[in-house]
């Protein structure tokens, strides 16, 4: 009979399966980047270029995915300075995502508005990140009046955002706004003729008075000798006059 080995009758010992360490990944600027460059599909990219949006510097990433690792990151307005400061684009929302209001002063956000490229950076600034800032009114009526195209943009998205973001603004905020909406309705670039409609239909759809002021505005400006303004304003009233937003409103009030 075949003799057994000796060492064939010891037991082979398993190894233990790692365990993950609980403490959470220090996210740096070398490490964000790093898994952006890991996220990059040039297929998102085109697509992102068939919207308009800025891709020179782009690696083409999802916005699901950005948000997605922004919540494993975690609020961080430092590291949000640092990957602003990488010039790359998604990184630069991942800044915004990332960033804290309560921390951005009105120097920051002039800094952030002097490096506005795209119109997808300027909106995930103003949404996410100077919305809720202290300087947001400030800047709002600063920038309208910038001769930058996605500066100007800038102030017109934030009064959009404003618009439902911020409950403690009196009417007479918005009314005021309505004002500067007027004003600056002749401006033919695409990215800014865009956002005014856009900020304007929203202060319309906040309540029955500023529903009834913004049609007024667009009112007013169906008759300026611009086709900027009459094509602003034509959107406005087609949506603020609708059954469906007068409905809303008067449910509001009941």
């Amino acid at each position: 009979m075949k003799v057994r080995s000796r060492s064939s009758s010891i037991p082979t010992r398993r190894s233990k399966p790692e365990r993950r360490s609980n403490t959470p990944k220090r996210w740096t600027k070398t490490a964000v980047l790093r898994k952006l460059q890991q996220l990059a599909d040039a297929k998102t990219r085109a697509k992102l270029e068939c919207f308009g949006v800025n891709v020179v510097k782009a690696y083409g990433i999802s916005t699901p995915a950005l948000h997605a690792l922004a919540r494993r990151i975690g609020k961080n307005q430092k590291l949000g300075n640092e990957l602003w400061s990488s010039g790359i684009h998604e990184a630069r929302i991942l800044a915004a995502l990332i960033g804290e209001s309560d921390k951005i002063t009105a120097a920051q956000m002039e800094r952030w508005a002097r490096d506005f490229d795209s119109w997808d950076v300027v909106d995930a600034a103003c949404c996410y990140l100077f919305a809720s800032a202290k300087p947001a009114w400030d800047k709002v009526y600063e920038w309208s009046g910038r001769r930058g195209e996605f500066q100007k943009r800038a102030a017109f998205s934030l009064a959009a955002y404003l618009s439902y973001k911020d409950r403690a603004a009196e009417d007479e905020q918005f009314e005021r706004f309505l004002r500067v909406i007027e004003r600056e309705a002749h401006d033919e670039r695409n990215f800014v003729r865009k956002a005014v409609n856009w900020a304007q239909r929203n202060v319309g759809k906040k309540n029955l008075r500023l529903n009834k002021a913004a049609i007024r505005a667009a009112e007013r400006m169906r008759g300026q000798n611009s086709r900027s303004a009459r094509w602003i304003a034509a959107g406005v009233l087609r949506e603020l006059k609708s059954e469906a937003v007068r409905e809303r409103l008067q449910r509001k009030v009941g």
